[in-house]
């Protein structure tokens, strides 16, 4: 091959970089204004507490929120709601995914529709809804004194139980549309050579299945703890006045109790650790891409 044949090759490969350079630069520049510099600035602000009328750098906001109770009450009731969410959401989830995998039939298309349903209802019409559901004299306490009589109905509304139903109704369609796109890259000539030395379906499950899956379950592990964790309107509407979490907390925080410096402190620390679970999503799409390339 001439050299000038090789020089056009490189000028074309640099061409088509610059052109994917420029592509990507919108996006990016937008990540960079609209999250990026907020939460550098939000950062900074914290560790520059305002002490007799001026600021100085020290941990002063961060020491006073881990030595409030109320404070440290509410950030351990988010990461176990969250923490329970998510297990709720994998135990109703990757049985309706393994569903959709395996069957071919009219009512996988029903159970397929009816898993995606949420997906097109906005958080206040689900929070209204299930209010009137669940609530005290909703639907599901009338139904169940007029069928059995009983009148023993205690309700999750303005309790943890309330939010956590709210949420977990709320990622199913996420956690569904994951783990099925991740079932469908399992191989059927695998399982099917499985069956045939004689494996059984939980083996072909924890062996075959679940390994495969693994990074799927990863991704949809970390979108659902990012929704979660930040969530406002359900938690705020459905779930108890206290303790609360990070999110409905940082709003009576700045409002109700006039503390920008505490609410700011409270959604830098959400802030950090989202981006933990953040970056073992990115890392996990970056070591996906590179072993397709």
């Amino acid at each position: 091959m001439s050299t000038s044949t090789l020089t056009k090759k490189e000028q074309s490969r640099t061409k088509s970089n610059w052109i994917a350079y420029l592509l990507i630069s919108a996006p990016f520049f937008l990540m960079v204004l609209l999250i990026v510099y907020p939460a550098s600035l939000s950062i900074i602000r914290t560790l520059r507490p305002e002490v007799n009328g001026t600021r100085r750098f020290g941990l002063e906001n961060y020491l006073a929120f881990f030595s409030d109770h109320t404070s440290v009450t509410n950030l351990v009731f988010t990461l176990w709601s969250t923490g329970a969410i998510i297990a709720l959401l994998f135990i109703i989830c990757l049985p309706i995914a393994l569903y959709l995998r395996f069957t071919e039939s009219r009512i996988a298309h029903f159970v397929q529709g009816l898993a995606l349903f949420p997906l097109f209802v906005p958080g206040i019409i689900l929070a209204y809804a299930l209010i009137r559901f669940i609530g005290p004299n909703g639907l599901l306490e009338t139904f169940i004194e007029v069928t059995t009589g009983w009148q023993g109905y205690h309700t999750p509304y303005l309790k943890p139980s309330g939010s956590i139903i709210g949420l977990v109704w709320e990622g199913i369609p996420i956690t569904v549309l994951v783990l099925t796109a991740g079932l469908a890259q399992v191989p059927d000539n695998l399982i099917e050579a499985a069956r045939d030395v004689g494996a059984g379906r939980l083996q072909i499950f924890f062996q075959i299945i679940l390994p495969l899956i693994g990074r799927s379950m990863l991704i949809a592990f970390a979108l659902n703890f990012l929704g979660v964790i930040g969530a406002f309107t359900l938690p705020y509407l459905l779930g108890p006045a206290a303790p609360q979490m990070m999110g409905p907390f940082m709003q009576r925080t700045f409002y109700n109790v006039l503390n920008p410096d505490a609410a700011e402190t409270q959604a830098v620390i959400t802030f950090l650790l989202s981006s933990f679970v953040g970056f073992l999503y990115v890392r996990s799409a970056v070591r996906q891409q590179k072993e397709e390339a």
